[in-house]
């Protein structure tokens, strides 16, 4: 019988869930009971592995049913089981609201000149709408009136973790406020950069619950192809 890991890993997330033997198909996690989240075009939606130039990991990867067939970006299983609700979260905004923004990108005001911006650039590079402080909140314009705007117009949120945003989350900054507004919805994507969950769990373990990316293990410039895809919506 398999036996569960929690005791050795924990089930913070949903990568920690997927990877436990016990429990990777029970519903009290939340992780599933979603419909065919791997393409059909086999058992396993495809599986290849990744090569070179940051482009994923080299252990087992699969294909989701909203990546192309022509697509050169793998994901692990666990990723495709935590992007899968906010796949649906896209499809379900875009039929209520198909003049939305694809992502709103929540990051730390330290990082508006360094990773904020090169995840914005390269996320427009991908055909990616986004909403960043840095283009979207012109002068006059009360903060926290275009960031609710800003939320009520973008399918998804995207939080870009970094030691900047970690030092700023206990002191209850307009991330922070973001972030809860986030959190109440199934529309958030953590993008963990420079730094690692352990950390972020010490900071603020109602995010680190959620799974999302990290460039650890994928470039940036992956990272911005990966949500490019989530957010896509096919003719």
């Amino acid at each position: 019988m398999a036996r569960c890991t929690a005791p050795v890993r924990g089930h913070h997330s949903a990568a920690a869930a997927a990877a436990c033997p016990a429990c990777r198909y029970r519903s009290n996690y939340g992780y599933s009971g979603y419909s065919s989240p791997y393409s059909s075009s086999g058992s396993s939606g495809g599986s290849y592995s990744s090569s070179g130039g940051g482009s994923g990991r080299s252990s087992s990867s699969s294909r989701p049913r909203w990546s192309r067939a022509s697509s050169s970006v793998s994901y692990t299983p666990a990723q495709i089981v935590a992007l899968t609700p906010i796949r649906q979260t896209v499809e379900a905004r875009a039929v209520q609201q198909p003049d939305l923004r694809d992502v709103f990108l929540c990051h730390a005001w330290d990082d508006r000149q360094e990773s904020a911006k090169e995840l914005h650039e390269l996320l427009v590079a991908a055909g990616v709408k986004v909403w960043f402080s840095e283009k979207d909140l012109g002068l006059g314009v009360p903060m926290m009136r275009a960031i609710d705007k800003g939320l009520a117009n973008s399918k998804i949120g995207l939080v870009l973790v970094t030691p900047a945003l970690l030092e700023r989350l206990p002191k209850e900054s307009v991330a922070d406020k973001e972030l809860s507004t986030l959190l109440a919805r199934n529309q958030l994507v953590p993008i963990v950069h420079n730094t690692t969950y352990d950390a972020l769990r010490n900071v603020s373990p109602m995010l680190a619950s959620r799974s999302g990316l990290d460039t650890a293990e994928d470039s940036m410039a992956v990272v911005a192809q990966k949500i490019a895809e989530l957010v896509a919506l096919q003719a």
